[in-house]
């Protein structure tokens, strides 16, 4: 059966990677992959977070805020119901896991570094797309850091990348779109690491239970897929 987009089952949409988007922030990226635009932003704070303080313990942090505009979706949604998302505040912990699992607290020092993904524009696949370009801002303030002289050493020990995936009209499909999201009888998440490892898997059976075998099927389109985004990652920080 043909998709939305006459995509093949396991094509990505088209994607790209904008740096330096921000003048402000010591790293910002405006990734799109279709339709879907988020821009990522990375500040550099020179102390730990509260609670590292107060535990006395050594190291630094990187954590994650998600939003989606008001005019992402096709539908207006107010400033004061983001404030009361607790989608956001999920994806929010996703995003932050996931960048924290290929990162060395102890060589990052005693900072903080404070990932804002903010979705301009919504069509599927946002929490993945924010993963993607959160690492390049990352990696970016990373680099500030380093030519600053704020640490010594690269904290970053890979990358990582992330993707969807999913059971769409009886076919199993890569990168939904928003028209397929909202149909999809399995929807799930990938978060893969450079070396081809799995950080974070989340699957649901939308409208039935899905078999091992159709996970492992979509397991093994989202590790080519996500080598896929880590190449275009690598370009951009060449």
């Amino acid at each position: 059966m043909l998709r939305p987009s006459l995509r093949k089952p396991n094509q990505m949409r088209p994607v790209s990677l904008e740096t330096a988007i921000n003048k402000w922030a010591e790293g910002s990226c405006l990734i799109k992959m279709g339709g879907t635009q988020v821009l990522c932003t990375a500040s550099v704070d020179f102390n730990q977070p509260v609670w590292k303080r107060m535990q006395n313990k050594s190291g630094g942090w990187v954590t994650a805020e998600y939003s989606m505009l008001p005019r992402a979706n096709s539908t207006r949604k107010s400033h004061d119901a983001m404030t009361h998302d607790n989608r956001a505040v999920e994806i929010s912990r996703l995003i932050g896991r996931a960048l924290r699992s290929v990162v060395d607290m102890e060589k990052l020092g005693r900072h903080t570094i404070n990932i804002d993904c903010d979705v301009l524009q919504g069509d599927g696949g946002t929490r993945c797309a924010a993963i993607t370009g959160g690492f390049i801002a990352m990696a970016l303030a990373v680099k500030w850091m380093l030519a600053n002289d704020r640490i010594t050493e690269n904290p970053i020990m890979d990358n990582v990348a992330a993707i969807s995936a999913g059971l769409w009209r009886g076919d199993l499909v890569l990168d939904l779109d928003y028209a397929e999201d909202c149909e999809a009888e399995m929807d799930s998440n990938f978060v893969v690491s450079g070396s081809g490892k799995f950080i974070e898997v989340q699957s649901t059976g939308e409208q039935h239970p899905f078999d091992q075998e159709q996970l492992i099927q979509l397991m093994d389109m989202a590790r080519t897929a996500c080598a896929q985004l880590i190449s275009l990652q690598n370009q951009v920080l060449e």
